[in-house]
């Protein structure tokens, strides 16, 4: 045999090699409809797939926060324990905060252990399509919105009950609304047609908004007893290192601030308010410390997650500056979100835990 016909005979083995491979992966990880019974499959990695709701990436970016586009468009993971549903347990429902179509129950959530909300079902109807992730050398099945395709988490068989299911859900692909938020509001077994109802109770959504001023213990406390403001936790942002602990923080090096992570009910208690608040609740004439405090991670900045809060945030600095209340000039900081990494068990409801008072609260 001549050494054209070799190689000729070389490539047909690898192709034909190739082929059997192809099948035999299809036939071992078959589609997610036929993983996930009853439920829409999707092959394609495209971020429209069957979607009702279709978006530019460019308009996604404008309507999303930093956190949800790296998370649902980009299909990233937020760190374990840091988000705003993980350790949060109101009754209500919980909606795409893409594009607003019911997708899960409170009744079905449950506390899983790995850091991330936990759901046991989707609500009733195509809530949400499914699509096989090799990523990372291994098969799983992730969940996207059926609505708008947005990348929510992804669903295991290690789950309780029957089904064993295990829906693993970023919280910031998320926006809970309380089944009592307003009248008609979905409950138990809501449909994913009801983006109309998350459209008519959007006043009524919940949102976050977040500070920094000082020694976060304190600061949380404050928030905590403003009525409207449904739940608070504290943490790190704005640094350059990633997963900081306080140890690291407490260097004055990684360019975090001490902040707390505030999730209120926009029907009850404006962004403004909460700015008003904000100012209330500190001397915003201190450059890198607030009162004993001295650093950088105890700096005044207000975290915006869009450009409403931004343009609201600048408006009151602007009101406080010419109130007169302060002898100095406001040094507070208005910047983009960045990443935001929850703080340390023992630090959450630090006074609540403790009784003490601190920070000069």
């Amino acid at each position: 045999m001549g050494a054209r016909s070799k190689w000729a005979l070389l490539a047909l083995s690898l192709v034909l090699a190739w082929a059997g491979w192809t099948g035999l992966n299809a036939l071992l990880h078959a589609s997610p409809a036929a993983a996930v019974e009853g439920m829409p499959g999707v092959s394609s990695g495209d971020q429209d797939m069957n979607a009702k709701v279709k978006k530019s990436e460019k308009d996604w970016r404008a309507e999303l926060t930093p956190d949800q586009y790296k998370v649902m468009i980009q299909c990233g993971t937020e760190p374990p324990f840091s988000g705003a549903y993980d350790n949060f347990w109101g009754k209500g429902t919980y909606f795409c905060a893409a594009c607003g179509a019911a997708l899960f129950d409170s009744n079905t959530k449950y506390d899983h252990g790995t850091g991330w909300p936990s759901f046991t079902s989707p609500v009733s109807g195509p809530a949400v399509a499914f699509k096989d992730d090799f990523s990372l050398s291994m098969h799983r099945i992730e969940v996207r919105c059926a609505s708008c395709g947005a990348h929510l988490g992804h669903v295991f068989d290690d789950g309780p009950g029957p089904e064993k299911k295990h829906y693993c859900i970023n919280s910031v692909a998320l926006k809970f609304v309380p089944f009592d938020a307003a009248a008609g509001a979905p409950g138990k077994g809501a449909s994913s047609d009801a983006s109309s109802a998350f459209r008519s109770l959007s006043s009524s959504l919940s949102e976050t908004a977040i500070f920094a001023a000082g020694c976060f213990w304190g600061v949380e406390y404050k928030f905590e007893q403003v009525p409207g403001v449904i739940s608070t936790e504290v943490g790190y942002t704005g640094g350059m290192t990633r997963n900081p602990t306080y140890r690291d923080v407490c260097t004055d090096a990684t360019g975090h601030a001490e902040a707390v992570r505030v999730t209120f009910d926009p029907a009850k208690i404006s962004y403004e308010e909460l700015v008003r608040k904000f100012f209330s609740f500190h001397d915003p004439t201190q450059l890198d410390r607030q009162g004993p405090d001295v650093g950088t991670q105890y700096r005044s900045t207000i975290f915006t997650q869009n450009a409403d809060q931004k343009l609201s945030a600048e408006k009151i600095k602007v009101a406080v500056e010419k109130s007169g209340l302060w002898r100095k000039r406001v040094v507070t900081e208005i910047v983009p979100a960045s990443e935001f990494y929850k703080a340390e068990e023992y630090h959450q409801k630090y006074y609540d835990k403790n009784k003490i008072k601190s920070c000069g609260f």
